[in-house]
């Protein structure tokens, strides 16, 4: 069958649809990767086709704005508390659902603006790659709205794919459920007339599987996907970083043999480190001086110009430049990390106990789900002082209990099928799923 991939456009989200990408194009499959002309490379780099759709910026352009994105998200997230939305994060079962304003402010101010800015630019371009090349299934990134209409409008099966814990399934329930209670009048729904009026475009009716796919592809254990429903698809999460080299000093014993191996990193695009890190330069030097006592070796990932920034590091700390996390994990006892998608999928993999110190969005319910586990502790960058960071590491290293819980989320990760078992999942739901007969004018 023909599948077609589509990223949100950041290169994160390319990464983290390369193992499945690969495991279907190993099947047997033809895959084509429908992305943003600066992350064309990216895809290439990976082995993969690429089509390029949306606007040609440069990769300059794209980061700047990827920054002032992030920005925007995080100063929305701090403000969420005081607007009222602290239940927004709540997934447990049972949980107090959000009302109308709190749902509807969510929509408006935090998913539809960044679902207009990556989605709209490449939406004709999409459709027109997909009814050129007639894909049997489309598998698009949470948030990657294009995907599922480019889908419905070939009549291609289609699946949402996950990179975190499923905040918006949770939300988008709890404003259907408070729509429903409101008068017939007083019912708007901004992500609907939104993607109606693209659907409509192309032909395609409204349905909500143009929110949230006709199944969705969850990468990460049951602790963590407890929305989960009999369309959710469970999948291990395999890292992919992109070209890799293992450093040097990872060959090689360490100098202090009995001395854990501790990794602390904040992204690879953290050339900005202003902009970028979770807290403030002379914040996180004076972590690495509350730190500095600590029998362990500290590897500091940073790269160069954040490097610069920081200065000196205490004689325990290994300052390096971005390193390949899925090997470097292996080696580690504990690890910090800003929360992102690829470090915290990596230590649960590797069952490594995690600190987290994140402003990103979904933020509390990484921070939720991983203390529920016991497999690590979190704090926000306002609480991430020497003291405290200081203590928890101390707590990850000497106690039993986390490392234990640690290692059973790994297990249940690798007893979720491999993406090459999914893949034969998918070629059996695609045929299943397809459409009927494509109206006319698609």
């Amino acid at each position: 069958m023909r599948v077609l991939v589509v990223p949100f456009p950041w290169k994160a989200h390319v990464f983290n649809l390369v193992p499945l990408a690969w495991s279907l194009r190993t099947a047997g499959h033809e895959v084509r990767v429908a992305c943003w002309p600066d992350l064309l490379d990216a895809v290439t780099s990976a082995g993969l086709t690429a089509v390029a759709v949306g606007p040609g910026e440069t990769a300059q352009v794209r980061t700047q704005r990827d920054r002032r994105q992030s920005s925007e998200r995080a100063a929305a997230a701090q403000r969420a508390p005081q607007q009222g939305l602290e239940a927004l994060f709540d997934i447990r079962p049972g949980r107090e659902r959000l009302g109308w304003e709190q749902a509807t402010r969510v929509f408006e101010d935090l998913v539809l603006p960044q679902a207009r800015r990556s989605n709209d630019s490449m939406m004709d371009d999409l459709v027109a790659a997909a009814r050129a090349w007639r894909p049997d299934l489309v598998l698009w990134g949470a948030k990657a709205f294009a995907g599922a209409v480019a889908a419905e409008a070939v009549g291609a099966a289609h699946a949402r794919v996950l990179y975190s814990v499923d905040v918006y399934t949770r939300m988008r329930e709890d404003f259907l459920n408070a729509q429903a209670g409101r008068p017939p009048g007083q019912r708007t729904d901004a992500l609907r007339q939104w993607l109606e009026g693209w659907a409509g475009r192309f032909g395609v009716p409204f349905g909500e599987d143009l929110v949230g796919g006709q199944f969705t592809i969850a990468p990460l254990p049951g602790a963590f996907r407890p929305d989960a429903s009999a369309s959710t698809l469970p999948v291990q999460f395999v890292p992919y970083n992109g070209p890799a080299v293992v450093p040097e000093w990872l060959t090689k014993p360490p100098a202090a043999p009995a001395a854990p191996r501790v990794l602390m990193t904040f992204g690879d695009s953290v050339d900005d480190v202003q902009a970028r890190l979770p807290l403030p330069v002379e914040r996180l030097r004076q972590i690495l001086q509350a730190v500095a006592g600590l029998e362990m070796e500290l590897v500091l990932a940073l790269p160069a110009n954040a490097r610069r920034e920081v200065g000196e590091v205490p004689a325990n700390t290994r300052l390096v430049d971005s390193v390949p996390l899925a090997e470097v994990l292996p080696t580690c006892t504990a690890v910090v990390h800003h929360g992102g998608t690829w470090s915290f999928g990596c230590a649960l993999r590797h069952g490594v106990p995690q600190l987290l110190i994140s402003r990103a969005f979904d933020a509390p319910l990484k921070f939720a789900c991983l203390q529920a586990a016991g497999a690590g502790l979190a704090m926000t960058p306002a609480q991430a002082d020497g003291p405290a960071v200081r203590a928890a590491l101390v707590r990850l290293l000497d106690d039993p209990a986390v490392r234990a819980n640690a290692v059973r989320l790994r297990e249940e990760m690798l007893a979720l099928p491999a993406p090459n078992e999914l893949a034969l999942t998918l070629e059996g739901l695609a045929a299943a799923r397809r459409a009927g007969p494509v109206p006319a004018g698609r």
